[in-house]
């Protein structure tokens, strides 16, 4: 791929530093870190973290490259303090990090000041959707006049699968189980369903659609059984005692059952009436929510030009390594025509 991207479209992407929680590795020549040994190096190489060194580093070895770019593909609020830093220096960023958009406004508003007001830019479609193109498509309809009205969509591949599999014949515990061993939830499961991680998706979109809202205006219905929402319970423990409410979620289920209708985990942005939310909801049968399979997304933009029946609908597979992976590189190459690659 490198060496097609050169050939074919002139961008000459380098690597010159990796970086993880606790140590970090310069490149120490002007191609780069080889990419087919950088994990051997890496492991016996490198030195201590020290983000100054590591953004010194970038600016400093041009070495005719004229333009540097980190790619931050943790969950770190540490690490999102360095963007205003990096942005005033030149420096590009590329994330699927969710932490800054739906962070404190303050931070939010100097990134995206930078933004606008420098020849640096932050790429952030990796933080919604994983690859799907949600950020850009609400970015276009604002940009070209359109005015939101709401933004409602199932933005957790975890809850997706959950509510997708599981039905009156199953235990929710069981399905929790499930999604577990298959590797759909985050290594404790409360971490997916007390809401958070959905939540921080709608203060996104909320404020790209104009709603400057913390994520602590957002209302979350954690499906984590108050009980069991003490960080002192272990993992094993939480998953031993989940089976103790299955009666609780059972009698959600059949209610919505026997209205016709299907329970799912949905966050809203209603940007008319300036409010947001993330809730078990329940819709009928036929409902785009309804119609999903496995761990997908689906996100609905209802606007002025496209209303309710008519309402824009994006879908498909939201997590996961190689999608996300995907759309940060899709942003990267993005950049790259920002800064004057052919397209």
């Amino acid at each position: 791929q490198k060496e097609k991207l050169l050939d074919e479209f002139n961008i000459d992407l380098r690597v010159v530093a990796i970086a993880g929680s606790s140590k970090m590795m310069l490149s120490t020549g002007d191609i780069g870190i080889n990419l087919d040994t950088w994990e051997d190096e890496y492991a016996n190489n490198a030195e201590p973290i020290d983000m100054d060194a590591f953004a010194n580093h970038l600016r400093n070895n041009s070495d005719g490259i004229p333009n540097s770019v980190v790619v931050d593909c943790t969950a770190s609020d540490e690490v999102s303090d360095f963007y205003v830093k990096w942005l005033q220096t030149g420096i590009h960023i590329v994330t699927p990090n969710k932490k800054v958009n739906s962070g404190p406004l303050s931070r939010y508003n100097k990134v995206r000041r930078l933004q606008r007001e420098s020849y640096t830019h932050y790429l952030c479609e990796g933080t919604v959707g994983a690859g799907l193109p949600i950020i850009t498509t609400l970015r276009g309809l604002v940009e070209t006049g359109d005015r939101i009205q709401k933004v409602e969509g199932i933005f957790s591949g975890t809850l997706s699968y959950i509510f997708n599999t599981w039905t009156t014949d199953m235990k929710f515990s069981d399905v929790v189980k499930q999604a577990r061993d298959n590797g759909y939830t985050e290594p404790d499961p409360r971490e997916d369903l007390n809401g958070t991680d959905v939540a921080r998706k709608v203060v996104t979109l909320a404020r790209e659609a104009g709603m400057m809202i913390e994520l602590d205006d957002v209302p979350i219905e954690s499906l984590v059984p108050e009980p069991l929402r003490d960080p002192s319970i272990s993992v094993d423990d939480f998953m031993a005692k989940l089976p103790d409410y299955d009666d609780e979620m059972a009698a959600k289920l059949a209610e919505a059952e026997a209205a016709g209708e299907k329970l799912r985990f949905v966050g809203v942005a209603d940007v008319s009436n300036g409010k947001a939310s993330v809730a078990l909801g329940k819709y009928p049968a036929g409902h785009p929510f309804t119609t999903l399979q496995g761990s997908d997304n689906i996100i609905e933009f209802q606007t002025s030009r496209y209303t309710q029946g008519g309402s824009l609908i994006v879908r498909g597979p939201g997590a996961g390594a190689e999608v996300t992976a995907a759309g940060v590189f899709a942003d990267l190459l993005k950049l790259t025509q920002y800064l004057g690659a052919p397209s």
